[in-house]
């Protein structure tokens, strides 16, 4: 579902993502890993064709998003880590409006919205202007939007920000669910519970470049530790550890 190919950003002098190599199939929920600065953000940008790339190539669903990015985007759903959101405009007001931008309307998109509207408990507030919403409102009326038109590709920037436990759990839960249904989703996050209980694969960018990849159990091996990820973590993206690799 994602192939990405010698994909390479910089900003001037500075290389943010060097030469990465991915394929992420169709049904995985797929962590990215890595410190500040790393290129997490960079690489979610480009994978939701905000950016473009210096160098190499993005396919999702077998389309180039450089040469065809309006299909591309017609087929993912993207959850930015900072929700932007029309706030003089409704809730529903703004879930028309995106629907509107993916030119699908009708029953099902109705009942779509009805659906991730209780579920999230934001049914109630639905003709109520965005302004006042909380921010884990406006986090679960983002994600209500990424999801309206059925995407075959879910791309995530920190998903869980501001969201109280029973949100949290209500978009795990729904993540879970459209991966056994064969979505996939590419998820960036700083939360290791979170990369641990719901990725089946975990990929770590350090300093602009991938310096692992695999289930928790390979990262555990190849960290040669045997506790949880946030130690895996560590221990991968430690200098000690990266001069080692080098």
């Amino acid at each position: 579902m994602i192939h990405i190919e010698n994909l390479t950003k910089s900003y001037g002098s500075l290389t943010a993502v060097s030469d990465l190599n991915l394929t992420i199939p169709a049904g995985e929920c797929f962590g990215f890993l890595g410190p500040n600065g790393a290129g997490k953000t960079t690489t979610i940008k480009l994978l939701a064709g905000l950016l473009k790339p210096n160098k190499g190539t993005i396919e999702i669903c077998g389309y180039n998003i450089q040469v065809d990015p309006q299909r591309v985007k017609s087929i993912i759903g993207y959850i930015p880590d900072k929700p932007f959101i029309y706030e003089k405009l409704t809730g529903g007001e703004f879930l028309d409006f995106i629907a509107d931008l993916y030119q699908v309307n009708g029953t099902f998109v109705k009942n779509k919205r009805e659906e991730l509207l209780n579920l999230f408990s934001i049914k109630d507030f639905e003709h109520e202007l965005v302004e006042g919403y909380s921010h884990g409102m406006k986090q679960k009326l983002v994600i209500t939007a990424a999801l309206i038109h059925n995407p075959r590709v879910i791309i995530i920037d920190e998903p869980m920000v501001g969201l109280d436990p029973k949100g949290m759990r209500q978009v795990k839960e729904i993540f879970k669910e459209l991966t056994k249904n064969g979505v996939t989703v590419f998820m960036s996050t700083h939360t290791m519970s979170i990369a641990q209980e719901m990725c089946h694969r975990i990929g770590i960018i350090h300093k602009s470049t991938l310096i692992a990849l695999g289930t928790m159990d390979e990262l555990q091996r190849q960290a040669r530790v045997l506790s949880g990820l946030e130690d895996v973590f560590l221990q991968l993206t430690s200098e000690t550890h990266s001069k080692q690799i080098t």
